[in-house]
Parts: C-alpha cells; structure tokens; sequence
C-alpha cells in the first residue's frame, strides 16, 4: 500500500538534479544506444536514495522518497515523455511517491504472517509510535504500510524496515527493534530468534555435516 501523492502537493521540489552523475552515466552505459529507457526503474531507486541522504541530514528528518521533478528529469535524461517515468514510478510498491519517514516500515499482513500473529505486530507498531496504517510520526523517523506477501513466509511473521528484513517477530522483538532504531541503532537483520535462513523451527533436518 503506497502513501497517497500528490503531484503538485506544497511539499514537491520545483527541480531535482542527481549529485553522483557517474553513476547516472553506468546506468545508462548498461543499455544499447537508444535504448535509454531501460534505464528508468535504476535511476529512480538512485534518486530516491539520494532524497533519502538529504532526509537523513534535515529537521524534521524524513526518508527516500521521489519527486515530480525527479521523475522529470529522468524523463529528459532518457529522452521519453514524463508519462513513460510516471507509468513505471506509479506501478512498482517499492519506490515511494510522497514524503515518508527516516524508517519506512512495511508490514506484511498475508495469511501466512497473519496466522502466524502478524496482527499484534502490527498492533505493537501503532502503540509503540502512536500511529496507525499509512501515517508517519511527528519527528519523522517512522512511516507505517501494509504490504502484500515479501517472501519470507517460512520465518512468518515479518516486516521489511527501509532494505532490511525483521523476521520470525512477536510483540516483545518488535518493540525491540523500534526501541533500537529510535536510539539510533542499528538492530540485528533478519530472523530475531537466530534462525538461519528458512530453517526449520525445530532445527536443521538435512545437511547438518558438512562433507569432507
């Protein structure tokens, strides 16, 4: 679930232009002559990164997300209409079109998550931070989603917090990990109980020697 956006919103920067212009020139070197518009979905996620670095310096603080102005560059950049750049911006969930905070926490809510207590995680959220579904807190450091299935199901049930995974969650290793991030913390990524990878609950059940 995307925050809502609004284009021409009081909060859209009327230009954007990219600081790492190598990296701009890779990503196009990637492609054919010609064929620059292959480039759009990278050059997004660069600039919502570089948003994101200039979030993590402001006050309030907030996180990656794009602009208009962005997405209108990159259009001239691959020599298409902005229509094209908006097309792609507005279908893909993981690229985020309105402001959101330092920490984007998206909870997956699917059966699998869901019977495995994804409820009261969620539930953990909202009281930890004072918010609910789609809002973001005061000081800008969380905004809260719900997402579709992040494929993680075994380690159920899970969150994705901006590149990391947070998985085999329950109330007390959820405010866990909200309590470290407001410290400024960096928690420990992936499963919270130690697992290692999609390991059986009851331990490893193949492999547990390694061979000569």
């Amino acid at each position: 679930m995307k925050k809502p956006f609004d284009m021409y919103a009081p909060y859209q920067p009327e230009s954007f232009a990219f600081r790492d212009t190598g990296k701009v020139q890779e990503i196009l070197g990637r492609y054919p002559v010609g064929k620059q518009q292959s480039g759009i979905m990278p050059l997004l996620d660069l600039a919502q990164r570089q948003v994101g670095e200039d979030g993590a310096k402001a006050s309030p603080v907030y996180g990656g997300w794009i602009p208009r102005a962005a997405m209108d560059e990159i259009a001239n950049i691959c020599n298409v209409p902005p229509i094209k750049v908006y097309e792609v911006a507005t279908f893909y969930s993981m690229y985020n079109l309105a402001p959101v905070g330092k920490y984007l926490i998206q909870a997956c809510t699917t059966t699998p998550c869901w019977l495995c207590g994804s409820a009261d995680v969620v539930k953990t959220c909202e009281k930890e931070l004072g918010i609910h579904m789609g809002e973001t807190t005061k000081d800008g450091l969380f905004t809260l989603v719900e997402v579709e299935c992040l494929g993680a199901c075994v380690n159920a049930p899970m969150v994705q917090i901006n590149d990391d995974y947070y998985e085999d969650l329950n109330v007390e290793r959820m405010k866990s990990v909200l309590n470290d991030l407001s410290a400024g913390k960096q928690p420990t990524v992936g499963s919270q109980t130690g697992r290692k990878c999609s390991m059986a609950l009851s331990g490893a059940t193949t492999l547990k020697a390694k061979s000569a």
